[in-house]
């Protein structure tokens, strides 16, 4: 009896953070004419920050910041995967993320994004709007004690807070013209993929390539 108190009680705890969850969309009065003239959208490495609440033990700076650059293009390419997916859905045709690397690297764009405006961007790519965005993760709970819970109760444990943010930048003149935030609950094993999927499911009505 006790334990299903305390499984009753923790799935409560659950769906309760999961229902906090906020969500946030702006769109600018700009939007709607400026879409009109977008054929191809590139989309940018996202910007990560991977912080812990209480950093683990012999935790390595420098390798953490390879880990936030390299969620950073698995965000973008998951993103890029879902998008091509749906492409009879949207009214545009999303640049290959593989050339979009190509060319900010070769115009030495790929490690000082934040140092050049979305427009200029935009020209050396060749695209006609840019999806930019980030992804905050905290961990407030370690991977260890995470399996303990799924191994107790079924299903993973929130292992921490995060949020992300996408935005759409109009190619002529670099304002952004629409953003999405949303925070979040992590889970243990949750992908990018999945992170991108549920995100796109949530906004597929207000994103503004959908047909």
């Amino acid at each position: 009896m006790k334990k299903t108190l305390l499984f009753i009680t923790v799935c409560l705890i659950v769906l309760n953070a999961s229902a906090q969850s906020s969500k946030q969309i702006f769109e600018s009065p700009k939007m709607r004419e400026s879409i009109k003239t977008h054929k191809t959208v590139a989309i940018l490495p996202f910007i990560v920050s991977i912080t812990y609440k209480k950093p683990p033990k012999g935790f390595d700076y420098a390798a953490n910041k390879e880990q936030e650059l390299k969620l950073g293009k698995s965000i973008q390419s998951s993103m890029y995967t879902y998008l091509l997916r749906k492409g009879s859905d949207y009214t545009v045709d999303f640049q290959d993320v593989e050339k979009t690397n190509v060319l900010l690297k070769k115009y030495k764009l790929a490690d000082s994004l934040d140092s050049h405006t979305k427009d200029e961007v935009a020209k050396l790519l060749g695209v006609d709007a840019v999806i930019y965005g980030s992804y905050a993760q905290e961990s407030t709970k370690s991977e260890a004690g995470a399996i303990v819970t799924t191994a107790l109760f079924g299903f993973g444990g929130k292992t921490g807070d995060g949020s992300i943010i996408m935005q759409i930048a109009n190619g002529s003149d670099g304002e952004t013209i629409w953003r999405y935030t949303k925070r979040m609950n992590e889970s243990l094993c949750t992908s990018t993929d999945d992170v991108i999927e549920k995100q796109m499911r949530k906004i597929s009505r207000n994103f503004p390539y959908t047909k």
